[in-house]
């Protein structure tokens, strides 16, 4: 007789938005992979997604018609949202996995919507701790904010090693022209001031001033929604008088391919990570990293490549040109990534995603969400009012503001 499976069938999964190519959007469909594998129904329900993976969602408003108390749901919290509410009313049993939230202050004056949404998203997160059966960060940093936030039981879900969107054809008609005798500093991720860009850019200028005129600085990242953060950026570089700093913007993973490809260093300088996927893509591409240590950063890169703890870009810059120039100590370096890489891939993804939901499953049933009795109507107002908001906007300014 084989094992017997708890009466679990169903374990969806809710988040606020599914992008392209993102770390998250990595997790998720990776978890819809394993948990088909093993026989579970499970679909993907978001509030918003990009138009390349739309076909792989379901609306979230489709949710409450697939819920029973008997069923799984996996809530991917990383940001304050309607899905995100709608999904602690719902009788499912509930999973939450964290991303981390990125402390408000650093988009004032930036972006002020996520300013309000990251606020409200972290002081959101608390009222989660009674609601779920079991909370997962992405990485023991996150894992201990859950645990401050009052949550338990609580565990670490690693990150998936999937570098298949690496392992395509580079696309080389824009990175070639880098593929030259020149050193390429390389960073990528999303161009937010979290990632501290403008220490990115301080620490390549010491760089290519005291070390190596023939050098170039390739950041590769979107700037979507950050576009006032991207021209103070552009301001910083004319000011200082910087040479050689290339914005890619938003780009597709054959061109991130080729950018790898054409890296000499990477050069990390964020401030704030719930774990930090570029650095473990720049460990598979064998890119010797620096990363300045902060956050879930030192646990990500595990002992291996180099990790600095002094924003001095003189210091900074002496390190990159030790990478950039001493042979033994880019293998040395590498050597290191590699072994940090394959603890990575050892971890059993699979299998503990599993274990996870069966230990949901076979739990006691949770109680009742604790929601108003009008929840669902009010809900139902809200989606109305929002449709107003977006298809007949005068109408909807022309209703009184209470």
């Amino acid at each position: 007789m084989g094992e017997s499976r708890p009466a679990v069938k169903v374990v969806h999964q809710v988040l606020a938005t599914l992008g392209y190519g993102d770390a998250i959007a990595h997790e998720v469909l990776g978890i819809q992979r394993v948990l088909r594998s093993a026989g579970y129904e499970s679909d993907i329900f978001v509030e918003t997604a990009d138009p390349r993976v739309e076909d792989l969602t379901r609306d979230y408003r489709e949710l409450p018609a697939c819920s029973a108390s008997e069923n799984v749901l996996i809530h991917h919290f990383s940001i304050k949202s309607r899905a995100s509410r709608v999904a602690f009313a719902l009788p499912n049993r509930m999973i939450l996995v964290y991303h981390n939230i990125t402390p408000s202050e650093y988009f004032v004056d930036v972006n002020d919507d996520l300013v309000e949404l990251c606020y409200l998203g972290r002081r959101e997160l608390s009222a989660y701790a009674p609601r779920v059966q079991l909370a997962l960060g992405d990485s023991e940093f996150n894992r201990q904010e859950l645990e401050a936030s009052g949550f338990t039981p609580t565990g670490v879900l690693p990150v998936i090693p999937d570098f298949s969107h690496l392992d395509v054809a580079p696309n080389r008609l824009t990175a070639g022209a880098f593929d030259d005798e020149s050193v390429n500093v390389l960073f990528v991720g999303r161009v937010i001031p979290n990632k501290k860009i403008e220490d990115v850019i301080r620490f390549f200028d010491a760089y290519h001033r005291r070390h190596n005129p023939r050098s170039r600085l390739l950041i590769v990242g979107s700037y979507g929604g950050f576009e006032q953060y991207h021209a103070m950026l552009q301001d910083f570089i004319a000011r200082r008088g910087t040479c050689h700093v290339h914005f890619t913007g938003h780009i597709s993973n054959e061109e991130l391919a080729a950018y790898y490809d054409v890296a000499d260093v990477f050069l990390c300088a964020s401030e704030h990570e719930g774990f930090c996927v570029p650095l473990v893509e720049a460990f598979y591409k064998e890119i010797p990293v620096l990363a300045f240590a902060a956050t879930a950063v030192p646990a990500t890169m595990d002992g291996a490549g180099i990790l600095y703890d002094r924003k001095d870009e003189a210091h900074v810059g002496a390190l990159i040109a030790a990478v950039a120039s001493d042979e033994r100590l880019r293998a040395e370096i590498i050597d290191g990534q590699n072994a940090a890489l394959e603890r990575l891939r050892q971890k059993d993804f699979g299998r503990c995603l599993l274990g996870f939901v069966e230990q949901v499953a076979a739990g006691p049933r949770p109680a009742a969400p604790a929601v108003t009795a009008d929840f669902w109507r009010q809900f139902d107002r809200a989606e109305r009012l929002e449709e107003l908001r977006l298809y007949r906007p005068s109408l909807c300014r022309a209703l009184p503001k209470a």
